[in-house]
């Protein structure tokens, strides 16, 4: 799958246009989102757009921080969901036993029982840096692949946020509720995975990120309001 994708051949479009095929996309993955995922991302968007009106960094990496879920279309490839949506987490080290599906599933993978792989560190050395470190596939590595062989010149940190947001575990609902993108954030700084594997670069972009510019503010204790591209062109 990274390799097909990884060709950036699929399709030719805006990010509009890229926004519009979420009207098509429900993440199943998510018990609290029951809506278009269109919906999830212009919420997302206005409220950080609301709170932090000088950042358009910022607004713009909330829009199209899950566009990366068209993988899920048809002509896009129509992955099944498993392969798209749904926490990531590092691979060719030791699957992290706080991961949802360590138990259920993760023992079943070849590389939990390989000794190449299955020790803390695997095939990566301590404080090596996230870019160093190869995750599960999903909507998060696609978008972020997307950007940067496109050279897209979007903050640095928006890019991690981008590539990270999904590295969460199972325990994620004792602190905040995962449907926002403000909590996924959060939930980041207290929670990412493979944190041994950071260097000091991740460090400062998950503290910022999760303390600076992210606060405990969440969309879950707000009205939700729906809104359509004209809303917010």
């Amino acid at each position: 799958m990274r390799a097909d994708f990884g060709k950036l051949d699929k399709k030719v479009m805006s990010i509009w246009e890229c926004c519009e095929l979420l009207n098509e996309v429900v993440d199943e993955s998510d018990p609290d989102l029951d809506e278009p995922q269109i919906q999830h991302l212009l919420q997302s968007a206005e409220a950080i757009r609301k709170d932090y009106p000088n950042e358009d960094w910022l607004h713009l990496t909330a829009l199209i921080h899950d566009l990366g879920k068209v993988m899920t279309l048809p002509h896009f490839g129509g992955l099944p969901q498993w392969a798209v949506v749904g926490d990531t987490f590092p691979v060719g080290c030791a699957f992290d036993e706080s991961n949802v599906h360590h138990k259920q599933y993760l023992g079943e993978n070849p590389d939990f029982h390989n000794p190449a792989y299955n020790t803390k560190n695997g095939i990566y050395s301590q404080g090596c840096g996230l870019n160093n470190v190869m995750m599960s596939w999903g909507h998060d590595d696609y978008m972020y692949m997307v950007a940067k062989e496109n050279g897209s010149t979007l903050a640095s940190l928006g890019q991690f946020i981008i590539r990270h947001h999904s590295l969460y575990h199972f325990g994620k609902e004792l602190f905040h509720n995962s449907e926002d993108f403000l909590n996924g954030l959060l939930l980041v700084t207290h929670f990412l995975l493979g944190e041994h594997l950071m260097n000091v670069h991740d460090h400062k972009a998950q503290v910022f990120s999760g303390k600076h510019i992210f606060s405990q503010q969440s969309l879950a204790t707000t009205p939700k309001l729906e809104f359509t591209l004209k809303d917010v062109d």
